[in-house]
């Protein structure tokens, strides 16, 4: 496939029609402009660059920046994209570039005087995306190196199922993170996945502003937009009062927030003070919501919530939850993942990956056209999470008479306490449902008679106070006694990843670093 035959398909089809706007660089291009900027940058990699097939660039930038260089422009040329977090650890990106052996890496300005001896010492070529203060020996401009290249199409056939064209990190949620690797055809199937639903969020009036690092769950919105015919709006801060001036600025009609965010939309100012009606979608994903809070949401924004429950190593959606699932009274319901999504094939599998019945919980395995083959330069983990074309999510679930997908833990947060097995989420369902409680993290800790104890960290919200007594009736009213943290310590925070997610793991450590195992 010619990529840029494609997409110089859609300018021709949508031309002078906003395709991209970078919100904090005050950068616009129409579906035409995009197409001709794309097409520069793939020449400029090749021509000025020297970047062929089997090279790989990486990419530790901001939103705006790394939009140039997402799957508009990656698929395009035939050298390897590597998308990394801006905001992850020094550590973790020294550890990403020895792994990965990047030719060129893109960085933002702010990460020169840190990087660029790390970066340099090693033959890197390195490229800053503004002007840089003082010039080094070494540091390219890109806005420099793009001067004068032609916008002609590339020319480059892949082969849509074998080339791999983008690398992606794995969260590391659970311990060091994995490379995956995608081809065309991945990325053809998570565009397919959205449009095969019968609810349609993804329209040519979508205007889908990304406040969530592109490089991860959020980048997965830029293809269905685009093959729409809609915009895409990059935020680089993380803010959320800032998004509501965005939302009303630009007239988005769609965003991506974990849930975290919402909870916190829900007692800003600015959400009030900003007119949001414009929002048609809000999607959510990485974690799944507190019922109590989803109800408080809705009432607050409308139906506007969809869940998304995908992996990095499947870019098909592997379920959802409509809008129209979220106006049911089944509350449950509401707890699930969604229903299994269209192309999307699933199983429910005991430890010796045997298909169990309806309603019992096994581990999730998922195959699709978006899953991918296998991590890059990592046999083991490949031959470990992967099985005839099924990967193995660690996901533990259950798939109900209904077709919903309830997910009920990660195999390694399962705590088993006195011969029980306790699912973490389910008592953060039942803690978080309380009026006072912001959000909370339940771990396994070390207990001399059950094995493990169910222990939580709770973060209240302001102003509001409650005992840990008080919250541990709260959850035996809705769980049963045995699930009920026998111990709640109350915290300013909780420790979370770039991308939102609370890190159980982290919290857990603390209580079992001098034990020489880690479960009972």
């Amino acid at each position: 496939m010619n990529f840029a035959h494609t997409v110089g398909n859609l300018a021709v089809r949508f031309g002078d029609r906003e395709a991209l706007v970078n919100i904090e660089r005050n950068r616009r291009y129409t579906f035409r402009e995009l197409h001709a900027l794309t097409n520069r940058i793939v020449n400029m990699l090749r021509e000025r660059l020297e970047l062929r097939r089997g090279d790989v660039y990486l990419c530790i930038l901001e939103n705006d920046n790394i939009s140039l260089f997402h799957a508009w422009t990656a698929l395009k040329g035939d050298a390897s994209a590597a998308y990394t977090n801006y905001r992850d650890a020094f550590e973790e990106h020294r550890w990403q570039v020895e792994f990965l052996r990047p030719k060129v890496v893109f960085i933002e300005n702010a990460l020169i005087d840190r990087y660029f001896d790390l970066l340099h010492g090693q033959g890197i070529k390195v490229v800053c995306m503004d002007p840089p203060a003082t010039p080094r020996e070494g540091l390219w401009y890109f806005w420099d190196l793009l001067e004068g290249v032609p916008d002609h199409n590339p020319g480059i056939d892949n082969d849509v199922q074998k080339d791999a064209l983008v690398y992606r990190f794995t969260g590391g949620t659970t311990g060091q993170s994995k490379c995956a690797a995608y081809t065309i055809d991945n990325w053809m199937a998570l565009r397919d996945s959205m449009y095969l639903e019968a609810e349609q969020p993804y329209q040519p009036d979508t205007r889908f502003l990304h406040m969530a690092p592109i490089s991860h769950g959020s980048g997965l919105g830029l293809l269905p937009t685009l093959f729409r015919g809609g915009c895409t709006l990059t935020q680089n801060i993380p803010d959320l009062a800032q998004l509501c001036r965005n939302i009303e600025a630009e007239q988005a009609t769609m965003t991506l927030l974990v849930p975290t965010m919402i909870y916190r939309l829900l007692e800003l100012p600015e959400a009030r003070d900003y007119d949001l009606s414009s929002l048609q979608t809000m999607a959510y994903g990485a974690a799944p919501m507190s019922p109590t809070k989803l109800r408080q949401a809705q009432e607050r924004f409308g139906n506007i919530f969809m869940q998304i429950y995908g992996a990095t190593e499947s870019l098909h959606a592997v379920a959802l939850l409509s809008k129209a699932d979220h106006l049911t009274e089944n509350e449950k319901q509401l707890s699930s993942a969604g229903r299994i999504a269209v192309g999307a094939e699933i199983l429910i599998v005991d430890d010796n990956g045997q298909e169990v019945p309806l309603g019992t919980t096994g581990e999730l395995w998922v195959r699709s056209r978006g899953t991918i083959a296998g991590y890059y330069k990592n046999p083991e983990g490949t031959a470990t999470e992967f099985h005839n074309g099924y990967w193995k999510s660690g996901d533990m679930g259950y798939i109900d008479p209904q077709g919903f997908l309830f997910l009920v833990d990660r195999k390694k947060d399962m705590i088993i306490t006195g011969g029980f097995n306790v699912y973490a989420i389910e008592v953060e369902a039942a803690l978080n449902a309380h009026p006072a409680v912001s959000n909370s993290a339940v771990v396994g800790i070390p207990h001399e008679e059950w094995g493990e104890a169910v222990h939580a960290e709770v973060v209240l919200k302001a102003g509001e106070s409650v005992s840990a007594q008080a919250l541990i009736e709260h959850v035996k009213g809705r769980l049963g006694r045995f699930k009920v943290p026998k111990s709640i310590v109350f915290v300013d925070a909780l420790p979370v990843s770039v991308v939102g997610k609370v890190l159980r793991r982290q919290v857990r450590e603390k209580y079992w670093k001098d034990k020489a195992r880690c479960v009972s």
